[in-house]
């Protein structure tokens, strides 16, 4: 029971503490959170040139989401370098990542149950077509 207790003080503690932007998470968190906000552009610039609409429609909010993960991770490290409190709490931190794995994961999900290619027809010119049962109205 002591050490759920703890857990919870860690996570929910309002100001942490004891960072800094030279240590080598911040930077890491620093910096994947800036590749997200990029990300984001690069996904619009890539969408606006695609010609797939199966495609173009299941990728249609990434470059939101990538630019709002993004930007609210920098917050959230700015916050905690800074000492806001509040926004500096690790619980927020385990709130992002389990949004951002359910946004992968369903995202992953209707990524394989929509997507499909449609494949060329190749045209039959059979002279006994013709003569072959049709199929009724």
């Amino acid at each position: 029971m002591a050490s759920l207790k703890s857990l919870f003080i860690y996570l929910v503690w309002p100001n942490p503490g004891n960072a800094h932007y030279s240590s080598s998470s911040m930077q890491t968190l620093l910096i994947v959170c800036a590749l997200l906000v990029l990300f984001s552009f690069l996904f619009r610039f890539w969408r606006s040139r695609m010609t797939n609409p199966v495609m173009k429609k299941l990728s249609r909010s990434w470059s939101s989401a990538a630019f709002w993960f993004g930007a609210t991770g920098l917050v959230f490290v700015v916050s905690r370098v800074e000492s806001i409190g509040f926004l500096a709490m690790r619980f927020l931190w385990v709130l992002w990542g389990i949004a951002f794995a359910l946004y992968l994961g369903v995202q992953m999900r209707l990524f394989k149950m929509r997507y499909y290619e449609k494949l060329p027809t190749e045209v039959s010119d059979d002279p006994r077509d013709r003569y072959l049962p049709k199929r009724k109205k």
